[in-house]
């Protein structure tokens, strides 16, 4: 999968391996079914729903919302079911990105273009349709976000560096990026908990999704430091100085794989 073209992988299918990789005693099966079912609805969908992208978000927020009760769960927001996609499925609760893998398994479905956006600390989704583009809120039942609503997140994130309307437009994920993102939320609460070993098993996982992501490798090297297992170390590096484009941070990594060498000897 890691060397698909992005738009040849399939979304929740990738998500519900990842689940069985970390939930293997899951009833992975009936998640299995129960997205057969979501898909067999969301291609009804296509038959009275037009190309105005705040029908097509209504459309998806009637489905997922009301008649599935997907929801944001508010209560244990950061307990690690809410982003295993087979979890996720049975209690029909999660954070937005693991709800999110959902809403875009059926927006693929149904034709529609459906994307998730890279938003700071929070992932939402856009749709765009023949002459509009809906932003949506899955956390919160899909409700439809307007400029002021993201602009007002982005303040109380401090982040407000660019307007939100142009970072809908703009910062638009592929697959890869959302699959990755899905992992990095389960490797920063694991290193946070103090699982160092369980968050770099979430990293090799990202990195068989994404194995030309510098930024990965160069994460991988730094938990391997503090596991103490250099050589491992010494080779994530290794594939940071292959992979990054010459300059000050080329040169930096070259600085950082000699370091770690010289701690083998």
């Amino acid at each position: 999968m890691g060397t698909l073209p992005d738009d040849e992988i399939a979304l929740a299918e990738t998500a519900l391996l990842l689940a069985r990789l970390d939930a293997p005693w899951a009833d992975w099966r009936r998640a299995q079914s129960h997205l057969s079912v979501l898909a067999r609805e969301a291609a009804e969908l296509r038959d009275w729903v037009g190309s105005d992208a705040q029908e097509q978000a209504e459309a998806l927020a009637g489905m997922l919302a009301c008649r599935h009760d997907y929801s944001g769960d508010y209560e244990t927001y950061d307990d690690l079911r809410n982003v295993n996609l087979i979890h996720v499925t049975e209690r029909r609760r999660g954070m937005p990105i693991g709800l999110g893998i959902v809403w875009l398994h059926c927006a693929e479905v149904a034709g529609w273009d459906c994307y998730g956006i890279n938003f700071p600390s929070h992932f939402i989704l856009g749709i765009t349709g023949e002459d509009s583009q809906a932003v949506l809120d899955v956390f919160s039942g899909g409700r439809i976000m307007e400029a002021e609503d993201l602009d007002a997140m982005l303040e109380r994130l401090d982040q407000a560096r660019k307007p939100a309307r142009g970072l809908a437009l703009a910062d638009r994920m592929g697959k890869r990026d959302v699959l990755v993102r899905l992992q990095r939320n389960i490797a920063y609460r694991r290193e946070g908990a103090g699982d160092l070993p369980g968050a770099l098993a979430c990293l090799e996982d990202m990195l068989r999704i994404a194995p030309a992501d510098i930024t990965l490798w160069q994460q991988a090297a730094v938990l391997h430091q503090k596991l103490g297992q250099i050589a491992s170390a010494v080779r994530s590096m290794e594939r940071v100085v292959a992979l990054i484009p010459p300059g000050e941070d080329a040169e930096r990594a070259r600085a950082a794989m000699r370091r770690l060498r010289s701690r083998l000897h």
